[in-house]
């Protein structure tokens, strides 16, 4: 009997590097308004397919981000994890939502992962304002996009 199972989780996977690839592109004059490329693909993940991702994976894509970006190793994915475990925790709730309400409870988790950023920014002593909420507000814009795009890749390679 054949298995049932999706082959398809490299799909997945490309979507992560695309994420992380669009996080260290440069965007001069606009850097406050970079939307959280990695967080977005993630958080539609781990609505759609808890099963195959979830916090370990969160951490690891943190941790990834961190070389990265040259941060302070763990302050990436601390705030991955904790996108992800709230997106895990609402995930019943959330899934029954029209998209305005999720664009909206995905503005909430969002933020709050930017609040600990700054608070843990504050704590290594770099100094930043409240503008640094301004990226949760485009990403929850264009939560829409990229779950109906995200929606139509995993239909047509069957990730589930």
């Amino acid at each position: 009997m054949a298995s049932t199972r999706s082959r398809n989780g490299w799909m997945i996977w490309l979507t992560f590097v695309i994420g992380l690839l669009l996080s260290i592109v440069p965007f001069p004059h606009v850097e406050i308004l970079r939307p959280m490329f990695l967080a977005l693909p993630l958080a539609y993940w781990a609505l759609e397919v808890p099963q195959k991702v979830g916090m370990l994976t969160a951490w690891c894509l943190g941790m990834a981000q961190d070389v990265l970006f040259g941060t302070l190793l763990g302050h990436n994915a601390l705030i991955l994890t904790l996108i992800t475990f709230l997106i895990m925790t609402l995930r019943p709730r959330l899934r029954m939502f029209p998209m305005w309400q999720q664009s909206l409870v995905i503005l909430v988790i969002l933020g709050l992962a930017q609040l600990l950023q700054l608070w843990l920014s504050a704590l290594t002593g770099n100094r930043q304002t409240l503008a640094v909420l301004l990226p949760a507000l485009i990403s929850a814009l264009l939560w829409p996009w990229v779950s109906f795009g995200l929606r139509g890749l995993s239909r047509r390679y069957k990730i589930h």
